[in-house]
């Protein structure tokens, strides 16, 4: 019976509802997370409007969209502060605070910053900053890109990723993901977190090599790697009882197939990747008991929705798909998950039945 590495998941990572207030000049504080997040991404829940995200290290003036190939905002409308147990977000009456829509955010932590001077400390040959927590395998890495296949980038963990994200902030170029299960060979393969299409043979994003405990590589491909262009990386690494980058196949079955995480799920995102499909994402606070059925896409603007289509279990251990569209027969998936609870504490002592 796996133990964790992490018996308080909500130190790290929670979801975070809210109701907009602004009429045009209100800030709103959003309080209530056990820590001050480095990096937020708040959707509107009731409104077809933008994802966003905005993180410590480019500021919190800074915006991207995940589910947009468009380059990084600056705005002072949008986040305005990260605060001790939460943050503050400013007038804008759309995305972020508009009077009467309700909201959906995802948060992180991170905490550490590290700088790496490539010449001068022999890892990577890019030099980067950023925000990291090695404890809970958690990474925001900036960094501006040479142009040169093979570049290599610190990223501040000890252990190797399982997931990373990157965008470039200066142009208008999709969000590049490597999973670590995706195919056989993942260091040869891409998916782009704002778009439906299937993984893709692809050698100049990470120049076929695999990320190590200290370091990626890149090729030369501009959504990863153009000269003088600033790019961010949402860098992720398991850790037993809080997080897990898997993959499954499914079963076509609506009793439909199981994947054992070690922990209740707080947060949950797929993608197949042998065919189009949309990142979908479920959580513990927009549903709170099963079946749940409310959720919403990565790559797209539209509010959440509630389909019997896309029906999921959260289980004490895992996820229990109750559906065909998520688990569709010899289809291939990946997926990344964050615990509200591990299964069983450091201890030894397992966890409590709601």
């Amino acid at each position: 019976m796996a133990y964790t590495d992490i018996d308080k998941p909500s130190d790290y990572f929670e979801t975070k509802l809210y109701t907009g207030n602004s009429t045009g000049s209100t800030q709103q504080a959003i309080t209530g997370l056990d820590f001050s997040p480095n990096m937020v991404w708040i959707k509107p829940r009731s409104d077809a409007e933008k994802h966003s995200i905005a993180d410590t290290v480019r500021g919190a003036t800074k915006t991207i969209h995940p589910h947009l190939a468009d380059a990084e905002e600056t705005s002072a409308g949008h986040m305005v502060s990260f605060d001790a147990n939460g943050y503050t977000v400013g007038v804008d009456n759309y995305s972020w605070n508009k009077n009467g829509s309700t909201y959906a955010s995802w948060n992180w932590k991170a905490g550490t910053s590290f700088t790496n001077d490539a010449s001068a400390t022999g890892i990577g040959s890019i030099d980067s900053t950023g925000s990291v927590n090695t404890d809970a395998g958690f990474s925001i890495c900036s960094f501006t890109g040479n142009g040169t296949s093979g570049a290599s980038v610190k990223h501040g963990l000890s252990t190797k990723p399982a997931m990373m994200i990157i965008k470039n902030r200066d142009e208008a170029d999709s969000w590049q993901v490597y999973h670590h299960k995706n195919t056989s060979a993942p260091a040869t393969e891409t998916l782009q977190l704002n778009e439906t299409g299937a993984t893709s043979d692809t050698s100049n994003r990470w120049n076929d090599t695999e990320p190590t405990t200290a370091i990626f590589t890149l090729g030369d491909n501009p959504t990863v790697n153009k000269n003088t262009i600033k790019y961010i990386g949402y860098i992720f690494s398991e850790k037993k009882g809080y997080s897990k980058f898997g993959s499954y196949v499914g079963n076509g079955n609506v009793s439909g197939s199981y994947i054992h995480l070690g922990f209740s799920p707080a947060w949950f995102m797929i993608k197949r990747t042998d065919s189009a499909s949309s990142w979908r994402i479920w959580d513990n606070k927009r549903d709170t008991f099963n079946v749940r059925d409310t959720s919403i896409n990565a790559n797209e603007a539209d509010a959440e929705y509630t389909d019997a289509s896309v029906y999921i279990d959260f289980l004490s251990n895992g996820v229990k798909f109750r559906n065909t569209s998520d688990n569709v027969s010899g289809a291939s998936y990946i997926y990344m998950a964050f615990a509200e609870n591990p299964f069983v504490s450091s201890t030894g002592v397992p966890a409590t039945a709601r």
